[in-house]
């Protein structure tokens, strides 16, 4: 009895093995999805869709973009997280990643534990801007304009927990304003608001800012991150303004569900890193601001486990609540 069911047992890992290595040779053989936990409209929907083009061209199968927006992008990133890792459903998020961990008590995720880095595709500079009909035009005449006026000044946001919340939350703790927060449903519709002056400020990536910086339709007032882009070499920064501590950039990531084969895995952050450094492509992204980087998938899962910490560090010390 004994040898039989050894025997069986071998028999099942054999042949298991053997579907599996044909699954994985096969693959894809129909349509993968790419879930998007934001609006269409958005930084991270505008590069999902650059990456899901050259994913279907290179391996001859639809990569479907899917946007699922919806509590601070943990409602898109949750579905990930318990989809099968058959390589057929993949996640491009934002920073959101790293930070709504320590911001939603009852977050039905892990994301250390149900997902799996497979390229940080880039680095987005942050940048703070203002309607142009807000009284300030620097980051020294921002502060003075919020003590006289505290809770004047509204900033949007593409929603709760995100980088652009976090960005003005840790400029109002360190320059001691009181900036009010108010959370859209993605940066598109923040965006609108601030152009029409329903909101007077925002903290924004660069890529979304930037068309509207040079229609004027809104002022640039500094860098969040340590050093300005290139495509406003001249804007300051905000720790050079006066906050010598602030330092806030933007990332835009690719995740597998945790069960995903390491081999599949790497085959696709392979080709991410192919599509990103094309020449079309790389110019394009540069032009707005993007700082291409496709790292590998272990770089990627150190980026994580170093800001999880960190942002977690800051909320707890804040006190910032997201319900």
């Amino acid at each position: 009895m004994r040898t039989l069911l050894s025997f069986l047992l071998f028999f099942i890992v054999q042949f298991g093995s053997v579907d599996l290595a044909r699954a994985q040779a096969d693959w894809p053989n129909r349509i993968v999805k790419i879930v998007v936990p934001f609006p269409a409209g958005g930084s991270t929907d505008i590069i999902a869709r650059e990456v899901a083009q050259g994913l279907a061209a290179k391996f001859g199968q639809p990569f479907v973009v899917e946007n699922r927006p919806g509590a601070g992008s943990t409602v898109g990133t949750g579905q990930v997280a318990r989809s099968e890792g058959d390589g057929y459903t993949f996640l491009i998020t934002s920073s959101h990643f790293s930070i709504v961990p320590s911001l939603y008590d009852q977050l039905q995720y892990d994301p250390q534990k149900d997902l799996r880095g497979v390229s940080l595709l880039v680095n987005i500079p942050v940048i703070l801007v203002a309607n142009p009909s807000t009284p300030v035009k620097s980051v020294k005449e921002l502060i003075d304009y919020d003590k006289r006026n505290p809770g004047k000044l509204n900033f949007g946001s593409s929603g709760g927990g995100g980088i652009n919340h976090l960005s003005g939350e840790l400029f109002n703790y360190l320059g001691s304003t009181k900036l009010v927060h108010v959370p859209y449903r993605g940066t598109a519709p923040a965006m609108q608001d601030l152009i029409a002056g329903h909101v007077q400020l925002m903290f924004d990536a660069i890529s979304t800012s930037l068309p509207n910086i040079k229609a004027g339709l809104i002022r640039p007032i500094a860098w969040t991150g340590a050093k300005p882009s290139a495509v406003l070499p001249d804007l300051p920064t905000i720790a050079a303004s006066g906050l010598p501590d602030y330092d806030t950039t933007s990332w835009l990531a690719m995740f597998a569900p945790a069960g995903t084969p390491p081999d599949l895995i790497a085959k696709v952050s392979d080709e991410v890193k192919t599509i990103l450094n094309k020449p079309e492509v790389k110019d394009r992204q540069v032009a707005q601001g993007v700082e291409i980087v496709a790292s590998t998938p272990q770089q990627l899962d150190e980026r994580v486990a170093t800001e999880i910490p960190k942002w977690s560090n800051f909320v707890k010390k804040v006190g910032i609540k997201i319900e």
